[in-house]
């Protein structure tokens, strides 16, 4: 009796340490290899086939990830991610057969985490679903208020606008202070290069996009270690800039 309650908590324990996953996508062939391939990686998964089911199974259930096809039937995957990121921050990643780098600017602009490429091998498939979850699990332990960020060896005083590097305050220009705010309150997420001029410089901008460049070179200046091989903010070629959560 003593031996069958232990196998009974055990098993309760590694259900509640369970992965849970929204799989959405309507091509059979991937689901199968998916259902399979990903149980045996530890994790449990939920199959949506177009747009509203994955909606509807989103709103009734619960889950750690959301990987998402970009072309379903019922309703686009953009459509479906604009849905889900309304009303939770819960992990989203991208998988579509479609490579135009507009595609993955925009769902990274609505809120997606990451972007995965048809065709794949499981085993990078599970190393971005991994990243990402670790990604957000670190990004829950930043200490973050109103008034005060602090991640990593940066820590911002929102309130009296002030910034300091391991313990030491920097100088930083308006602009350079409101850009790294950006950053530090988005940590692990992707934020084009549109995104950030937008937000920091206004829609109605018309300047030459380099100025974002200038700012996040002066800001890596201060904060890195290394400029040149930055561990902090980092440069998602093509797309724009992450702010990294590093232990």
């Amino acid at each position: 009796m003593a031996k069958e309650k232990d196998r009974t908590k055990k098993a309760a324990q590694q259900a509640s340490k369970l992965i849970r996953l929204l799989v959405v996508e309507d091509e059979e062939s991937f689901i199968d290899a998916l259902e399979i391939g990903l149980g045996r990686e530890g994790f449990e998964v939920t199959v949506a086939r177009d747009g509203q089911e994955a909606v509807s199974k989103f709103e009734s259930g619960s889950f750690d990830l959301v990987l998402l096809d970009l072309m379903l039937p019922k309703m686009s995957g953009l459509d479906v991610c604009r849905v889900i990121r309304s009303q939770s921050d819960v992990p989203i990643i991208v998988v579509s057969a479609k490579g135009e780098e507009v595609d993955m600017v925009l769902m990274l602009e609505i809120g997606a985490d990451d972007y995965v490429q048809k065709p794949y091998r499981l085993r990078e498939l599970v190393a971005r679903i991994r990243a990402v979850l670790r990604r957000r699990e670190r990004s829950t332990q930043v200490v973050e208020s109103e008034e005060k960020i602090e991640i990593g060896p940066v820590k911002l005083d929102i309130e009296a606008r002030r910034c300091f590097v391991k313990g030491e305050e920097i100088q930083l220009r308006r602009k350079e202070f409101a850009l790294l705010q950006e950053l530090l309150e988005n940590p692990g997420r992707v934020l084009t290069r549109e995104t950030l001029i937008d937000r920091i410089w206004g829609s109605d901008y018309v300047g030459d996009t380099k100025t974002l460049d200038v700012h996040i070179k002066r800001l890596r200046n201060l904060i890195e270690d290394d400029p040149k091989a930055p561990l902090h903010i980092s440069t998602v070629r093509g797309v724009g800039y992450r702010y990294e959560v590093v232990n």
